[in-house]
């Protein structure tokens, strides 16, 4: 495979799906239950069957799969578990509108009939998202893949139900829920999303009992009223503090309901009274349990008014609130309406406006549980990062409400709870029972009501791994190595596993938690179809190829900052990927015919150039390591992009043209190994970001290879036999030198095919002995047809001047020059100058810098400063001379 050659043009589409095969095939993701190598484990967050992959899925499987590339390569035993979760309320409104079409709803077929409705759809369309993770060469191992209903996590879902609910806590209540009138289920706290919307504060008169007087309250929920079981002041409210103990009259319903007085009313807010509706509001759930109230539900599941509405019955509570209002207009009782800004919370699947609820569920009683939670985190067990998401978590967990976990759907895990009609006890077992547990009745019903599909997404880390049995996955893989995730589904999820993590293994589930941050448009606005600024990861992939949008995601992957993603940027780095391919097949041309293996690489005599290059290599092989580990992908993709695009292809690569082309046979084997070494080594550095055209390219390349893949390969570690720093410093003045020069050529626009003089003044004899030994590179790359070196050589007065070091570059202008361009770009140069000097000045007169900072830093700024000062003087008579051509 070796002698292959590379096409002219890369074509991403073919080497994609032949290398992912390839590794697929192979079980090249596969992690060994039982391996002497250290373990490293990711569980990925499991997509919904009904998601396609999007820019956050795209994001999170990129930084996932660089992580579990990077450490395969590092030696490490990789387990990357995948898998789908059933999501309860997508999933059965997928099936209930594909239903609808043909004019029936769940109820028509029945519970059975309906689920196997959804298992079928699952089989046939659900889980394309995880071909679509495949097309981003996610190297998930696939042959463990899981899914929230399969047998085995049914079951530890069973396990855990029961022995919380042993533990007492899991219980029963009746109390006030989010509900969704169009899923028609309960929703935790954080499956309502609150958005800003205009409203209006309606000022109601509510007329006091025995008086002439009214008591005005206002509300931004007319139409609850109908519920009211009280009106609440402050007691110390001057106000109405006579009234307290008092009734009202309910408007429309004419219902005597109590005046009460409660510390929790704001004196400052609308009128200072309140009405009180414990079965439709929160705060007033709360205040009517302190007060002994009624609780009123005027709702019915869909949000239609009930028989408790009166002559509101059966109006659609939106209705209902016109209605009202105009009543009570009507009457006179409205006293004004006010513009009102407020949260409205909507269902986070269908978006519809959630109504506060009374009902029957059942709850987790987290409190024992988020102590333990937090404490892993404030203990370091589990670090987070960026680290500032860790006052986000301590305070949510800290403030935690117990979980409602119970769902009025189908699909899902239906709860183990048996009512027994003979005694009304209830059975909570692992097994379905046929009798009551207490009584011993056959008279037993199975709750119909199924768990929060957050409640098996929580035992995720172990669950999938073969709990409850004691498994050698849970032995080699728990707790796992890293979790990343989005912010967004801190609370949602990561919170939750901790704590069910930390009560059934009695180990947290994660050492790590990054979190990265969203994906965005290139204005920075969230991206919805609404605003039609959605960018189709998979549209991008087909444009652009998977290697160059992964590195794009890789670059922009900053710490706490969200990614501003634009098509320009995707296109920028598929000229990335162009550039390795091209220097790839420069390096095969050159190579070819010769065997790498053969070579004697400690016999070689090493050029500055090569030692450079080596040397930059490995602090590169440092920088991306020392990045990765912690969680830096931009800092990581930077290095590798510097690396790759200007060192190794704009500088090395032109440096060792002349050894391949005009060396003598021992430095052209000499250039050809370094060049194949470094490319070698680059290719294995850049696989975990672009892991197709990496494989293509390592496998076309010719020696022996260490292993069948490159992604089995080792991943470049720091080499301290390459640490060349004191030729790299050389060197590093050398292309300093050639960089003044090109400066000068750009500046005075002479054309790339015009060679030009110049004469190099070292100030040092080290130098000039450094320059000299160096002059053919200068030359060349310079593109220079004569070059003088020396000390205090004679310049011409007309001459265009840079400084490289103790370096001072001239170039005589003579023919070259436009005198009024040079004039600007001097001043421009001494402008710059102006502004280092500036700078450092300031730094080095105040005391408090000084007289704290180290003595060696201290000189060290001294010395750039004298050696802007130097710079500037150089320039600036440069700058006479360039003055007197005019």
């Amino acid at each position: 495979m070796a002698d292959k050659e590379l096409t002219k043009v890369y074509e991403p589409k073919s080497v994609e799906e032949k290398w992912y095969k390839e590794w697929e095939s192979n079980g090249y993701f596969h992690g060994e239950a039982v391996s002497a190598k250290p373990s490293y484990s990711i569980v990925i967050p499991p997509p919904n069957i009904t998601g396609v992959l999007h820019m956050g899925h795209a994001l999170n499987n990129t930084l996932q799969d660089i992580l579990c590339r990077w450490k395969r390569m590092s030696g490490f035993n990789v387990l990357w578990m995948p898998g789908t979760d059933h999501a309860g309320i997508a999933t059965q409104n997928v099936v209930e509108r594909q239903l609808s079409a043909e004019g029936k709803d769940r109820h028509d077929v029945g519970r059975e009939a309906f689920i196997e409705r959804v298992w079928q759809w699952k089989a046939e369309s659900g889980g394309q998202i995880i071909g679509q993770l495949k097309r981003l060469g996610a190297s998930c191992d696939w042959e463990r893949e899981r899914f929230t209903m399969d047998e085995g996590l049914s079951r530890a879902v069973r396990e855990v139900f029961v022995r919380l609910y042993d533990e007492g806590l899991i219980y029963r209540d009746n109390r006030l829920i989010n509900w969704c009138p169009r899923c028609h289920t309960a929703l935790s706290d954080i499956e309502v999303e609150h958005e800003e919307k205009a409203g209006h504060l309606w000022h109601l008169r509510y007329p006091v009992v025995g008086t002439e007087r009214h008591l005005v309250v206002a509300t931004t929920r007319p139409e609850t009223m109908l519920g009211d079981t009280a009106v609440a002041v402050n007691p110390n409210d001057d106000r109405y503090r006579d009234l307290i103990g008092g009734m009202v009259t309910l408007p429309l319903v004419n219902r005597q309901i109590p005046i009460i007085a409660d510390e929790y009313v704001d004196m400052e807010f609308g009128t200072g009274v309140v009405k009180i509706t414990p079965a439709h509001d929160f705060n007033d759930f709360e205040m009517g349990k302190r007060h002994n109230l009624d609780r009123i539900n005027i709702f019915d599941e869909s949000g239609v008014i009930n028989a408790a509405g009166h002559q509101y019955e059966g109006l659609d509570r939106f209705a209902a609130r016109k209605r009202i209002v105009a009543d009570l207009e009507e009457k006179g009782l409205l006293e004004k309406i006010q513009d009102h800004t407020l949260a409205v919370g909507g269902c986070y699947r269908c978006k519809t406006v959630v109504e506060p609820y009374m009902s029957l569920q059942w709850y987790v009683k987290v409190g024992p549980l988020a102590e333990e939670a937090l404490a892993a985190v404030r203990d370091g067990k589990t670090r987070i990062v960026p680290q500032q998401w860790e006052n986000t978590y301590y305070e949510w967990m800290e403030n935690i409400r117990d979980w409602c976990i119970s769902r009025q759907i189908w699909w899902g895990h239906r709860i183990p709870a048996w009512y027994c009609d003979h005694c009304g006890e209830i059975t909570v077992a692992k097994v379905d029972p046929t009798a009551c547990a207490k009584c011993g009745s056959e008279e037993i019903r199975q709750e119909t009501d199924v768990l929060d599909t957050w409640f098996s997404s929580a035992l995720w880390p172990f669950s999938t791994m073969g709990w409850p049995d004691k498994t050698q996955e849970l032995a080699s893989f728990y707790p796992t190595s890293c979790l990343v995730t989005g912010f967004d589904i801190l609370f949602f999820w990561v919170a939750r596993m901790m704590m069910m993590g930390l009560h059934f293994m009695e180990e947290v589930p994660f050492r790590d938690v990054y979190i990265h941050a969203l994906v965005r448009d290139a204005q920075g606005q969230k991206m919805s179809k609404s605003k039609g600024n959605v960018i189709d990861p998979l549209t991008v992939i087909e444009a652009y190829g998977t290697d160059a949008f992964r590195f794009t995601l890789a670059a922009f992957a900053a710490q706490g900052r969200d990614i501003k993603l634009a098509e320009e940027r995707i296109a920028g780095y598929r000229n990335f990927a162009n550039k390795i391919w091209n220097a790839s097949r420069f390096a095969m041309m050159n190579l070819e015919g010769f065997d790498p293996d053969a070579v004697d690489a400690d016999s070689l005599e090493l050029s500055n150039a090569d030692r450079w290059i080596l040397f930059r290599l490995n602090e590169t092989a440092g920088e991306v390591d020392e990045a990765l580990a912690a969680y830096r992908f931009n800092d990581a993709a930077a290095a590798l992009y510097r690396f790759t695009w200007s060192e190794f292809c704009d500088w090395y690569i032109e440096l060792v043209k002349d050894d391949l082309y005009k060396g003598d046979s021992r430095r052209q084997v000499t250039a050809r190994y370094v060049l194949w070494l470094v490319l070698e080594h680059l290719l294995r550095l850049l696989h975990p970001f672009m892991p197709f055209i990496t494989e293509e390219i390592w496998q076309t390349l010719a020696g022996k290879k260490s292993a069948p893949s490159i992604m089995l390969a080792d991943y470049p570690q720091r080499k301290q036999e390459w640490d060349f720093r004191e030729g790299a410093a050389e060197m590093a003045l050398v292309m300093e030198v050639i960089s003044a020069i090109r400066n000068i050529r750009g500046e005075m626009e002479v054309p790339p095919s015009k060679n030009i003089a110049a004469i190099l003044d070292c100030k040092s004899a080290d130098s000039l002995k450094l320059l000299k030994k160096n002059e053919v590179y200068i030359l060349s790359l310079a593109r220079l047809s004569d070059l003088a070196i020396g000390q205090g050589v004679d310049r011409p007065a007309d001459a265009a001047l840079q400084v490289a070091g103790d370096v001072e570059i001239v170039v005589p202008l003579k023919g070259l020059v436009n005198v009024e361009e040079e004039e600007k770009r001097l001043l421009k140069e001494i402008g710059k100058i102006d502004k280092d000097i500036e700078f450092l000045g300031k730094k080095l007169e105040n005391p408090s810098f000084v007289e704290r900072a180290p003595a060696d830093v201290v000189e060290k700024e001294r010395e750039k400063l004298a050696e802007f000062a130097n710079k500037k003087q150089v320039l600036e008579e440069s700058l006479e001379k360039i003055r007197r051509l005019r």
